[in-house]
């Protein structure tokens, strides 16, 4: 089963680590290089062992930590091609460049990806979603406005991993920022507010969403509480009482956690229980009567 854990997540630096098996991928490298060592040795993940790193965008709290961390280790870096024309300028180290087309799916070991574009101020910006046979990730970084084929993407994940930068009234009422800045941050191709955030959240729930995970929360704009509050209540109002719903942290990286419920796992077969034989001096039963038309299968009732 897919694996989720988040290394950091803010204006200061993100990443977010996927696990399938001995299958390990950064989703961005916006810590640096000595961050991403020290929290993934944290979580028990040896930095060697990584199979790649995936990039959402070009953005420096995305990608700065790439450069010094794959001198010593020179993983294939995946990015929509001109997210890689713009972020191998500064990168020196001797990095297996993996350009794909937004839109395309990718393999990285068993894990199945597909990309999406999302609507925010860089040159291509995508987001994920992970897939195995038995569980589901959506992630989705820095986005101005939700858009149908966002919500196409992630309707029916597991697990999200999604922004929800500020609350409107604390961004209204700022005095630090300017208006020009304000309005970047909360124009159609700039940030998630908790409200669209819960939009979006309450329209791609389906009854096997587990866990969202909330990232990019301002300093000072938003607070931990406020945003999973507002989250929360839209999924109760939904019907999705029972999905957790948590904050990624800046410094304290959140610990590898299973993308879906337990009950999801198929159970293991029991090869020592002996099948039950029919006793062959018994008759056998008759063929259940049914008014099913002739050319039914059984696919057609496989869920």
């Amino acid at each position: 089963m897919l694996e989720l854990a988040i290394l950091g997540s803010g204006s200061s630096g993100n990443s977010a680590l996927v696990c399938l098996g001995e299958t390990r991928v950064l989703v961005d490298a916006g810590l640096s290089a000595k961050q991403l060592c020290l929290r993934l040795e944290s979580l028990g993940v040896d930095p060697n062992s990584l199979s790649g790193i995936i990039l959402t965008h070009e953005h420096g709290d995305h990608t700065r930590g790439i450069d010094v961390f794959c001198r010593k280790r020179p993983l294939p870096v995946y990015a929509t091609t001109h997210t890689c024309a713009v972020v191998r300028e500064n990168v020196n180290s001797p990095v297996t460049w993996r350009p794909f087309e937004s839109g395309s799916p990718l393999a990285i070991g068993e894990m199945k990806i597909e990309s999406f574009s999302v609507p925010h101020d860089a040159v291509d910006p995508v987001g994920f979603v992970f897939r195995c046979k038995q569980s589901s990730i959506g992630i989705l970084s820095d986005v101005g406005h939700v858009t149908r084929m966002i919500m196409d993407r992630l309707r029916g994940v597991d697990t999200l991993f999604t922004e929800a930068n500020y609350d409107e009234v604390m961004l209204q009422n700022d005095t630090k920022r300017p208006w020009s800045t304000k309005q970047r941050i909360s124009n159609r191709h700039g940030h998630l507010s908790n409200d669209q955030t819960a939009d979006l959240v309450s329209a791609i729930a389906a009854p096997n969403l587990t866990r969202v995970v909330l990232g990019h929360l301002s300093s000072d704009c938003n607070t931990a509480e406020l945003a999973t509050s507002v989250i929360a209540k839209k999924l109760t109002e939904s019907g999705f009482s029972d999905v957790a719903v948590e904050c990624a942290e800046r410094i304290h990286p959140l610990p590898l956690t299973a993308a879906a419920r337990a009950s999801k796992i198929p159970p293991a077969i029991d090869e020592e229980k002996p099948a039950k034989s029919a006793r062959v001096c018994e008759p056998s039963a008759p063929e259940p009567t049914s008014d099913m038309p002739s050319d039914w299968k059984q696919t057609e009732w496989a869920f």
